[in-house]
């Protein structure tokens, strides 16, 4: 994988994934970083007949490429960062935990919560139990999706640092 930092945002077709998309673009953009998106496949059930079972394996990565190239598109258009899609086929903690183990230069997880009483969503209660998302430790940001877009840009811009106070001069030796 690539050397520069990278920030990764799960693709899914949730409500509150605009927020998550939004802040990772935008985060990407401002820090030079590279963005993945991880697009999951849950297996579906074996149908009786292997070519059954291979048409529906087929279909459902047509519609995660599809997909993703949709997302993608949305967030060139509006933070001008192209993602990088993954698609893996699996269960989607245990893809996202070998993702993280395999690409060292993802530095940040960006998930959004969903509001409601339904709680924050399954995915953010599923990274809530447990011990974590694999060997490595890397930073969970999750963004509340009843933000605005331009609430949720201005997260993403980093803060300006203010310049060091200048040391006060030496007072000279006395005589």
């Amino acid at each position: 994988m690539s050397e520069l930092n990278a920030c990764l945002v799960i693709a899914d077709e949730s409500k509150e994934f605009p927020a998550a998309l939004t802040y990772a673009g935008q985060l990407a953009k401002v820090n030079g970083w590279r963005l993945v998106m991880l697009r999951v496949i849950e297996p579906s059930d074996p149908a009786p007949w292997a070519s059954i079972t291979e048409e529906m394996r087929r279909q459902a990565l047509d519609a995660a490429e599809s997909l993703t190239q949709r997302f993608a598109a949305e967030v060139w258009a509006e933070c001008g960062v192209t993602a990088e899609p993954v698609l893996r086929e699996g269960n989607g903690k245990q893809e996202l935990k070998k993702l993280i183990d395999e690409d060292l230069s993802l530095k940040l997880v960006v998930l959004a919560a969903a509001h409601g009483g339904s709680g924050p969503g399954p995915f953010v209660q599923s990274l809530a139990k447990g011990p974590g998302l694999g060997t490595r430790h890397i930073p969970v940001m999750v963004i509340p999706s009843t933000l605005s877009r331009e609430e949720i840009r201005a997260l993403a811009v980093p803060m300006p640092v203010a310049p060091p106070e200048p040391e006060p001069p030496a007072t000279p030796p006395s005589a």
